[in-house]
């Protein structure tokens, strides 16, 4: 292997370094109290550069790699969407009504 290519591999690696950020290892035991304070999550798949299937909780800027089939993980995971869901087009709504109402006044 000649020294050009390990530096070019080397480079390569620095710079691409965050599209290699996979869960390696998962928690199967996760308390309802770190659940709770879950602010997002992202499901990883076992295809491409990810050989491990898991949930990414993220929590406060932090990273944990769970069990996706763990119950848990997977009400709170439901409850989530469904409370994005429901929130988004709740807005949505309020904003065309109260729109809607200040046509009619100016008429």
């Amino acid at each position: 292997i000649s020294v050009q290519f390990l530096t070019w591999l080397l480079l390569f690696l620095a710079l691409f370094a965050g599209a290699f950020d996979c869960c390696t290892e998962i928690s199967d035991g996760i308390s309802k109290g770190i659940l709770r304070r879950v602010e997002g999550f992202e499901v990883q798949k076992a295809d491409g550069l990810c050989h491990l299937e898991a949930v990414i909780l993220h929590i406060k800027g932090k990273k944990f790699c769970v069990n996706p089939w763990n119950r848990k993980v997977k009400k709170m995971m439901k409850k989530m969407k469904h409370k994005i869901h429901r929130s988004r087009s709740h807005v949505r709504k309020q904003r065309r009504t109260r729109f809607i109402k200040q046509k009619e006044q100016k008429q």
